[in-house]
């Protein structure tokens, strides 16, 4: 067997033969659009060229929903700010995918060789294929190190268990906080380290402070990050947001368990382990191959299995953790739950079943205890293992965003957002934009608000609940007509859109559909009074003049992905 060395750089050429369509490709590459393209990219982009990431949280960015609030956006205190400082959007976004990766791999390889396989040399094989498995799955890209992270952090909070105090583990400690989400994910790690904090004190009748410090500190740590946030919750100083409204969580009990089964198998967007199906049934086989082995040694049949390992004797548990938490996250939403939720805007507003995304660190810790069991209990082992591990790799790879989002017939970064072709729009109106204010219909407003456009409508987080109500007079007579829609923006409003009845929840109608609205209800005199002059619709409205909308011309280019009907509120 090659050394473990050759292993890891063999590894490493192989991610940056992942990546390198962002090189090759550039701006022409196939990029994922839903919380990315749409939004994330578009928030640090706008803080960085309005010069606002370190303005006060009541300063107004005029570009946004005619004045959205700073507080409303992402902290500053960020890898992203900064990668968005030095760089042009799309290069900022490329750099990022590439620390994510390689942090990802090597945090796995150390989390996997020093706690979780034996040193030998299978299992230095293992720890670097699955280390490698792990780098390559659809991590959400503005998530940062949320998930790609959590085996680094995950070694060096071990190290502290252990009570090794090395200047290593709070680097880690130190310097993820500012590379990742609190809220999305971390609140729900340092809960379970927590956790095994308090069991590990009660077993052994002694704390360990020098784990615990490390939990606080990584809490004080993002605290510090969020404090416009911290601020605002404890001296009340912050807006009423849409948030307040939320009233999610109405599903039937045989959607939660049809939930709780996609969630099993196919985890969720913000963390896709990408596990199904050769780790999920390598898992599989090894819970049964356990449980026999449990039976036979239990009777003391004729076959003598060698004992149980440590890691072993973990896999039952580190599978029902997996179930527990997409069990939890699905009954989140079940109806039942409203009871807690109506009785508490904490309960109400925060999402406290995402314990569920830490699923994908779990899944490959157990696809690499598994491997290591049938390296050492069955017959060319090893032989399985380097199959399992191609076959691993080689699904991952298959739905590289490249070719997923191609082959769904997304447009590319460049054909999405167009700048030469917003540009071409920009020098027809011939005003600045700040004089005049757009709207978006049948594709994203990031789009608008990307090439410099002052947009009445946005997809963001958190909002003044006073600007929903406001948005909703222009969008009520389409709401009207769609239940769903209406039911969309009433109960979660984070996508502030010009939504239409007969375009549904599709915000990509690019010039290829040739789609046509027949029978729009715009409220034209709510658009006007909120400064709105000018619609950039990606289709065509053939009822526009009973809304008092004007056509001013059809803008398209071969570069671009949309044909753009220019209307303007007469």
């Amino acid at each position: 067997m090659l050394k473990e060395r050759t292993w890891i750089l063999i590894s490493l050429g192989l991610i940056l033969v992942y990546l390198s369509p962002l090189i090759l490709l550039g701006e022409g590459v196939h990029l994922r659009i839903h919380d990315n393209l749409d939004s994330n990219l578009i928030w640090y982009k706008t803080l960085v060229e309005n010069h606002v990431l370190f303005a006060p949280s009541d300063k107004e960015i005029p570009s946004i929903m005619n004045g959205l609030p700073r507080e409303s956006l992402s902290a500053e205190l960020s890898m992203f700010a900064l990668l968005f400082t030095l760089f042009d959007p799309f290069p900022a976004y490329a750099v990022n995918l590439f620390l994510m990766r390689f942090i990802a791999f090597f945090g796995m390889y150390l989390l996997l060789k020093k706690h979780v396989l034996p040193t030998n040399k299978p299992g230095a094989f293992i720890s670097v294929g699955t280390a490698l498995a792990f780098s390559l799955t659809a991590f959400w890209p503005f998530g940062g190190l949320s998930f790609a992270g959590v085996p680094l952090v995950l070694y060096a909070f071990l190290n502290l268990r252990n009570r090794e105090n090395n200047w290593k583990n709070w680097l880690i400690i130190g310097l993820v906080p500012f590379y990742s989400s609190f809220i999305v994910s971390f609140i729900f790690f340092l809960a379970i380290m927590s956790g095994l904090w308090l069991v590990d004190a009660i077993r052994k009748k002694q704390p360990n402070w020098l784990f615990f410090t490390g939990i606080a500190v990584m809490t004080a740590l993002y605290l510090i990050k969020q404090y416009r946030l911290v601020y605002g919750e404890l001296m009340g100083k912050g807006f009423t947001t849409h948030r307040a409204e939320f009233d999610r969580g109405h599903r039937d009990w045989e959607t939660v368990i049809n939930f709780f089964g996609n969630n099993l198998l196919h985890s969720h967007s913000h963390s896709y382990s990408l596990h199904y199906p050769f780790a999920f049934y390598t898992a599989v086989f090894a819970l049964l191959f356990i449980g026999i082995i449990a039976v036979v040694r239990r009777w003391k049949l004729s076959w003598k299995p060698a004992p149980l390992t440590a890691g072993e004797k973990a896999v039952p548990f580190l599978l029902l953790s997996i179930v527990v938490f997409s069990f939890w996250i699905s009954i989140w939403n079940w109806e039942g739950m409203r009871v807690l939720k109506d009785v508490s805007d904490l309960i109400n507003e925060f999402n406290f079943g995402r314990f569920h995304l830490l699923n994908i660190v779990t899944w490959y810790v157990v696809f690499a205890l598994a491997l290591m069991m049938i390296q050492r209990r069955i017959k060319f082992g090893m032989v399985l293992v380097v199959l399992l591990l191609i076959g691993q790799v080689t699904g991952e790879t298959t739905r590289h965003h490249e070719f997923k989002y191609r082959n769904i017939d997304y447009p590319s970064y460049e054909e999405f957002y167009s700048e030469e072709l917003f540009s071409e729009i920009q020098a027809y109106i011939g005003q600045d934009p700040e004089d005049y204010r757009v709207v978006s219909i049948g594709m994203h407003p990031a789009i608008a608000q990307y090439n410099g456009f002052y947009t009445l409508d946005f997809y963001v987080t958190m909002y003044p609940l006073e600007y929903k109500h406001q948005f909703e007079n222009v969008i009520a007579g389409e709401l009207e007509k769609n239940s769903t829609l209406d039911n969309y923006y009433s109960t979660w409003g984070g996508r502030v859109y010009t939504f239409a009845d007969e375009l549904g929840k599709n915000y990509l109608f690019t010039k290829d559909k040739d789609k046509t609205i027949k029978d729009l209800d715009f409220g034209t005199e709510a658009f006007k009074e909120m400064g709105g002059e000018y619609i950039l619709s990606a289709v065509e409205i053939e009822n526009a003049g009973e809304n008092d909308l004007e056509l001013e011309k059809v803008f398209e280019k071969e570069s671009s992905a949309w044909r753009i009907h220019l209307y303007k509120a007469e």
